[in-house]
């Protein structure tokens, strides 16, 4: 591999905007707190639009629309897919005398709705070149100033119904501002001339300790959410189950113990690897995480920030399920459950980032790359490094039912053949992430910013 680039930034794209308060109200007004009056409601909807538009304008109308593989959407396509839900969900019901702003919008930007209608083949998103950004960013545009006008003519009352729905479609558009930055990052990493999305520093190669270990006792514990506020379907009912003392690690997995891993022959080890994991490796030739490459002795790194060496003391990130617990077998660990990360994430007191309101990366999200581990004691890394892979499949808790209609259609259907990652990563908008929060993925995916941290019996 050669030397990265010159870092140019590509050029902002001239498409409309909202008048926005990015950064300017106080924490507690975020996705999750209750939003019930048109006025705050209104507000959180220009910083969620916002951020979406700030995290798109470093790329070019041409960035924005490849597609590199199936589960890659281009960049314009998120944008006008998050607007479509508003226009499908809270316009066409709310809004007197509501028309579309395109038809055939309904088609290309529905995701997986089969309540709603046709939908354009998913691998096929990289075909459409029209509309392109710009047109994109008029639909936006359209989109907005109708949104905020039925917020502003809510009355108190009329708010209720409305507002579960726009406070389910700012999560919904902060899931996509996190798949925006992955899948970005898999489109920029397929061009030999390594363009950079984001200039920026990493933070500054450190060294970091041993990992440490922290005792749980386990027990019956409540899991789930059970609390008032904003939650996804998938998080409920809470409901108690039995965790056997256990041990968590205190970080996440480095760089640094992952090379040790490769070294050892790690992808070479059928004894280390589930089946189905073996025979990933053997088909698909891994050999490191994703967007790593050998230069002779050096590995490097496809990053948000460009193409750089591999810094030991940073978290490892794109490594699949398979490549997780091989590595936990490795270590002589394994992954926690999780009903044991949950747990363990209570009792130590640990809390979701939330925006203070100063700038992008304090308001939007905490960084295009995660850090190294600070060593302050306590479990570190829960919710602004890396999503963490667990044992657990993803399964309906016991009583789940999935809302009637399009919205049941959210959650449910894909608890089959998937992996329940938690916490939450650098890219993960702040107030998103929750303690109960499940996210998931098929155990072979590696473009999601996905780590590890390890468990272990008493």
């Amino acid at each position: 591999m050669s030397a990265p680039t010159t870092e140019q930034p590509g050029p902002d794209l001239d498409v409309p905007t909202i008048d926005r308060t990015l950064g300017q109200h106080p924490a507690s007004e975020v996705p999750g707190a209750d939003l019930t009056s048109g006025p705050d409601l209104a507000r959180e909807y220009s910083r969620v639009r916002g951020l979406t538009e700030e995290l798109a304008a470093p790329l070019t109308p041409e960035d924005q629309t490849v597609q590199t593989m199936p589960d890659v959407s281009p960049t314009k396509w998120h944008r006008a897919h998050v607007t479509w839900f508003f226009e499908a969900f809270v316009l066409a019901e709310h809004q007197p005398g509501f028309s579309c702003f395109q038809d055939t919008y309904w088609t290309l930007f529905n995701s997986y709705y089969e309540t709603v209608g046709p939908r354009y083949p998913r691998p096929n998103r990289g075909f459409i070149s029209r509309p392109g950004a710009h047109e994109v960013g008029d639909y936006r545009a359209h989109v907005d100033d109708r949104m905020l006008d039925l917020l502003a003519s809510m009355t108190y009352d009329e708010s209720g119904a409305v507002s579960d729905l726009v406070t389910l479609g700012f999560h919904h558009e902060h899931q996509h501002q996190e798949l925006l930055l992955m899948d970005i990052k898999h489109v920029l990493s397929k061009n030999p001339l390594q363009p950079v999305a984001y200039p920026g520093s990493r933070e500054r190669q450190t060294s970091v300790g041993p990992v440490g270990w922290l005792d749980f006792a386990g027990g019956i514990v409540d899991v789930g959410y059970g609390e008032a506020g904003f939650h996804f379907d998938n998080e409920r009912p809470a409901h108690p189950v039995l965790v056997q003392p256990f041990r968590l690690a205190d970080r996440l997995v480095t760089n640094g113990e992952w090379m040790e891993f490769i070294e050892d022959g790690g992808y070479e080890r059928h004894e280390l690897w589930l089946s189905d994991g073996w025979a990933r490796v053997n088909a698909e030739g891994w050999t490191a995480p994703l967007y790593w490459q050998r230069d002779g002795a050096q590995w490097w790194e496809h990053t948000l920030h460009g193409t750089r060496l591999v810094r030991p003391d940073e978290p490892v990130v794109h490594v699949s399920h398979y490549e997780a617990d091989a590595f936990a077998a490795w270590a002589g660990k394994r992954l926690p459950t999780e009903f044991e990360w949950e747990h363990a994430v209570r009792e130590s007191g640990t809390l979701p980032l939330r925006s203070s309101g100063n700038g992008l990366n304090d308001s939007g999200i905490a960084g295009f790359h995660p850090s190294p581990d600070s060593g302050s004691g306590g479990l570190r890394q829960v919710f602004d490094s890396a999503w963490q892979w667990t044992s657990s499949a993803y399964l309906p808790y016991p009583g789940f039912a999935a809302p009637a209609g399009a919205i049941g259609e959210y959650n449910g259907k894909f608890m089959s053949g998937q992996m329940v990652l938690r916490g939450g990563a650098s890219i993960t908008p702040l107030g998103h992430a929750r303690v109960s929060y499940r996210n998931f993925f098929p155990p072979h995916s590696r473009w999601a910013f996905t780590g590890v941290r390890l468990a272990d019996n008493p």
